[in-house]
């Protein structure tokens, strides 16, 4: 991965699990914290806690308001984020090591499907 979350912002992700086929990561923020740029393959997001966050990608934003056991599909994409909310943030993706099915979406900025 070229822009691994893991090295972008190794105070913030941390790999939790890791086989052949996947790789969680567990991420933590307070409010203020932002993220350097960085990819993610196609995951599935599991919300620990409730947030509201601003990511960025290619000159676009999209503010989030995710709840608590929120479960939502992540598209391969490359964003930044920024807590905007007045709680942390904590969340585990689950990146699947496979090749996606369909070619990466240039429209997705963040979570779809929850």
């Amino acid at each position: 991965m070229e822009l691994d979350p893991v090295v972008t912002n190794p105070g913030l992700y941390r790999v939790v699990f890791e086989n052949e086929r996947v790789r969680v990561l567990r991420y933590h923020d307070v409010p203020g914290d932002r993220t350097a740029p960085h990819t993610h393959p196609d995951s599935v997001m599991i919300t620990l806690g409730s947030f509201r966050r601003r990511l960025s990608s290619a000159g676009r934003e999209r503010d989030v308001e995710m709840v608590t056991d929120t479960v939502a599909w992540l598209p391969q994409q490359e964003h930044a984020g920024h807590n905007i909310g007045d709680t942390p943030t904590d969340v585990l993706f689950v990146e699947l090591k496979e090749a996606p099915a369909h070619p990466p979406s240039t429209g997705a900025v963040g979570p779809v499907g929850n």
